[in-house]
């Protein structure tokens, strides 16, 4: 069952109604849900010598069809090797990382208020080792952060998902993940047993959103100013606003 209702600043908020559901943690994906990735998309784009409307059409498509992204780099330099251009670009000074100013503005609020409210809150997507490194360094409020690279498997294997509750401690039932992908995020999250979090927005969140598989969202959502309000149905006993005090205490973290 899916409810419609609308946050306070007015965003469209879809909540799943799951009673039996105490959520304790959130763990986000990281590309486009949390991070705007223009600018890395961009250099790319630059590195490759092509305009960047046309890396950006050329994803789009790859999205449409429900190929893996670095297709888009292989339709236009055939025989694309990722891991050697990202090495050739890093020797040349030019390799591009994840800054604070990439965060779409709603991002570290909503994870700070999450984290004030109790929660305990993770970052895993399906990132590089070295991406996984600067997330570390950027001072984030979370708990948790990891990589498909650094646990050696990717979204959507379920083994993934596993991982995610390995991380935080919890069982898939008491976590949230959050994510702008159907086919990565949604599906494989409420597989899992976790309260499944669809974000619509970046060129995934848009196309996805048309999905049938988007039905599986427990709670669907435009922006994450709207998540932690969204959450309180499903919030574990002392979690919530004021229930940072009822957390797990400061070493656990």
């Amino acid at each position: 069952m899916v409810e419609h209702g609308t946050g306070e600043r007015g965003e469209r908020v879809d909540r799943g109604v799951h009673g039996e559901r105490r959520v304790r943690a959130v763990v986000f994906d990281v590309g486009e849900t949390l991070v705007d990735e223009t600018r890395l998309w961009a250099a790319w784009a630059d590195w490759l010598g092509v305009p960047a409307l046309t890396l950006f059409g050329v994803l789009g498509g790859v999205i449409e069809r429900g190929e893996h992204h670095r297709r888009a780099f292989q339709i236009l330099r055939p025989g694309f090797d990722h891991d050697r251009e990202s090495a050739a670009r890093a020797a040349a000074g030019r390799a591009t990382s994840v800054e604070r100013r990439d965060f779409y503005p709603d991002a570290v609020p909503c994870l700070a208020a999450l984290r004030a409210e109790g929660y305990r809150i993770g970052l895993a997507g399906n990132q590089p080792v070295d991406a996984e490194a600067t997330l570390r360094s950027l001072g984030l409020p979370v708990d948790v952060v990891a990589s498909s690279a650094g646990w050696g498997v990717e979204k959507p294997d379920p083994a993934f998902f596993a991982r995610v509750a390995d991380a935080v401690g919890l069982p898939p039932a008491a976590i949230a993940y959050v994510g702008d992908r159907v086919d990565n995020d949604v599906v494989p999250a409420a597989e899992a047993g976790m309260l499944a979090v669809f974000l619509r927005r970046g060129p995934w969140g848009y196309t996805h959103a048309e999905l049938p598989g988007v039905a599986r969202a427990d709670i669907r959502l435009d922006t994450l100013a709207a998540l932690p309000e969204a959450l309180r149905p499903f919030a574990a006993a002392g979690l919530g606003p004021g229930g940072a005090a009822a957390a797990a205490p400061a070493g656990d973290r």
